[in-house]
């Protein structure tokens, strides 16, 4: 049977406007987090704590060994009410009544009480739990390991992936310090202007692998703790208070103006290497704008979302640096707020 010519070119027709829409939209269906493609977890089905699981006992035992002078570091800032946040979150502190109360009692003791309004887990120091990013799709909002916002979401906490799981286990293991500014040779990396996958802001493979080459450290091993200093932090530093109100909002416009931090082929490397944490002197520890402008947080999705391994915002290294110090013991353990997608924190750093 002989088919017909405009058969023939409705068929073409369709199969060149299925071309199309293949090549559209291939950036999709090839991160398209389907539960078949992200998940299970290597931890299991029902895991619920990702990359922390790398911590064995050996590991901690390990870190033990990186403790030669005893001195301790804290690697959380300040939470205070006009320091940088992101977007329109806030952090308010306020002590009622001066004293709040007063106990009945022949010792007339007074108390004060604070009483703190705060985007809790998402400023400052923060630990980005594995509730905290999920991804849109057509299939629901989908979260690490398989799991969907629609199934265990509420607006009085998570049912699953709550920052608490991993409250119960903390993190104690080796920390790496990766100082991309000093291996650059430069006070602080730029802010990345989202023009080129080359921007010195965006931190490489090769950077990497320099920075340990040049501070002569062991390779970044399974279960380590890996921090990046870029120098951006010095815009919200310990002399912040010094500071004047002009100077402290000049500082917060360009400390919140983008970061400096690795791109999404040095985030997929590190999650090659299996570590449990990465953390920065940033707000966002990853660059933005990133290798693709159009694609902001990829480095959450990548770690947190398929790999399951939590993030570190904000954290003061400037001890760690002015000490030339590159591995230590990690030591912190978030809040256990039932349900919070993250926590505030005050890691310490031992060597």
């Amino acid at each position: 049977m002989k088919i017909p010519n405009y058969f023939k070119f409705t068929i073409i027709f369709v199969f060149i406007l299925l071309i199309i829409y293949s090549f559209s939209s291939s950036s999709i269906a090839d991160e398209l987090p389907l539960r078949q493609r992200w998940s299970p977890s290597i931890f299991g089905k029902n895991d619920e704590v990702g990359s922390v699981n790398w911590i064995t006992n050996k590991k901690v035992l390990e870190s033990l060994k990186l403790v030669k002078k005893g001195k301790v570091a804290t690697l959380g800032k300040v939470y205070q009410s006009d320091a940088p946040v992101f977007a329109q979150r806030n952090w308010k502190l306020i002590i009622p009544g001066l004293p709040t109360y007063k106990f009945p009692g022949e010792n007339d003791i007074i108390v004060n009480d604070e009483y703190v309004m705060a985007e809790l887990g998402q400023v400052g120091t923060q630990f980005d739990g594995l509730g905290h990013i999920g991804v849109n799709t057509s299939q629901g909002n989908y979260f690490y390991n398989g799991n969907f916002l629609e199934d265990f979401g509420t607006s009085y906490g998570l049912n699953k992936l709550g920052v608490e799981k991993i409250g119960e286990l903390g993190y104690v293991t080796r920390g790496v310090l990766l100082d991309i500014a000093g291996y650059r040779g430069v006070e602080r990396l730029p802010v990345p202007q989202g023009k080129s996958k080359n921007d010195p802001g965006i931190i490489t493979i090769n950077d990497i692998k320099g920075a340990i080459k040049k501070q002569k450290i062991a390779r970044i091993k399974q279960g380590d703790v890996v921090i990046f200093y870029t120098g951006h932090g010095k815009y919200w530093g310990k002399d912040w208070d010094s500071l004047s109100p002009e100077q402290k909002a000049k500082n917060r416009q360009i400390f919140n103006s983008g970061r400096p931090g690795p791109g999404i082929t040095s985030c997929r490397y590190l999650s090659s290497l299996k570590i449990a944490m990465v953390g920065s002197d940033t707000w966002g520890t990853e660059a933005a704008p990133g290798e693709d402008p159009n694609r902001p947080a990829d480095c959450h999705i990548e770690w947190i979302v398929k790999q399951g391994i939590t993030i570190f915002e904000n954290l003061d290294v400037s001890q760690l640096i002015e000490d030339k110090v590159y591995e230590f013991m990690f030591v912190f353990a978030p809040l256990k707020m039932k349900g919070a997608t993250g926590s505030p924190g005050n890691p310490i750093a031992i060597y």
